[in-house]
């Protein structure tokens, strides 16, 4: 039967089971009446299953239910970013690189520092970001990865690092080309020709509303002090 979910700030109708519907729990809907829906999920499990059986019935149903709300996502200002996001102060902080990095380890880490009542996992690996009103702001969803990690809450977004690994901890602006081709690996990218406009012309207001900063770090608590002293303090030149 489908079901409503408050997702991003958006209205979304969704028929799912297993892992999907349990991370999805805390965003539905409960009204009698709900809202037309923004966005319809479109299952596409058996295709994927047909492609990687390895993966089985209810992870291919995660993936899928999680692709279709991004594709759809573009059309309301949004994308999901590759990331964990951690929640300091009513404000939110994305860190994304590729998988084995230590994206989940970092924010880890500032809970480990500040405390898990100040530092909050919004989402530990696709946060959904909005361009609302021109302003940029981070949301939790329930496609949360291999955890549970994610609240259904709305935080105006402070900053994206984009973390590499190292000996020392140094923090530093990032912009231009490299920022870009960076963000872009970590999110959906189409052959569809509007799609990919609508993408581009998003992150480039993202790049000029948002800090967007380099971080190599080691996985000690240093590191979460490293980001936190500089991401929340932001800079004015972001190029």
């Amino acid at each position: 039967m489908k079901k409503y979910y408050r997702i991003a700030g958006l209205c979304v109708a969704m028929d799912s089971f297993g892992k999907t519907e349990k991370q999805a729990k805390d965003y539905l809907i409960t009204e009698n009446d709900p809202p037309t829906p923004d966005i319809q999920i479109v299952s596409n499990r058996q295709k994927l299953m047909s492609e990687c059986p390895y993966l089985g019935e209810d992870s291919c149903e995660y993936l899928s239910t999680g692709n279709s709300f991004y594709r759809q996502l573009i059309d309301h200002n949004g994308l999901l970013i590759h990331s964990s996001a951690v929640v300091m102060d009513g404000k939110a902080y994305l860190f994304s690189a590729p998988c084995g990095t230590g994206k989940s380890t970092h924010t880890a880490l500032w809970q480990e520092v500040f405390g898990r009542e100040r530092a909050r996992i919004l989402n530990d690996d696709k946060p959904a970001v909005r361009l609302e009103n021109g302003e940029f702001f981070a949301y939790g969803t329930p496609w949360s990865g291999k955890t549970d990690l994610n609240i259904n809450m709305r935080v105006p977004l402070a900053g994206i690092c984009m973390l590499r690994r190292g000996t020392e901890n140094k923090i530093k602006p990032f912009g231009g080309a490299m920022a870009l081709h960076a963000i872009l690996e970590q999110t959906a990218r189409s052959k569809d020709a509007d799609f990919t406009v609508k993408l581009l012309d998003l992150l480039e207001k993202l790049f000029i509303s948002v800090p967007v900063w380099q971080l190599e770090c080691n996985m000690e608590p240093e590191a979460a002090l490293v980001s936190y002293n500089a991401m929340s303090k932001g800079f004015e030149n972001n190029k």
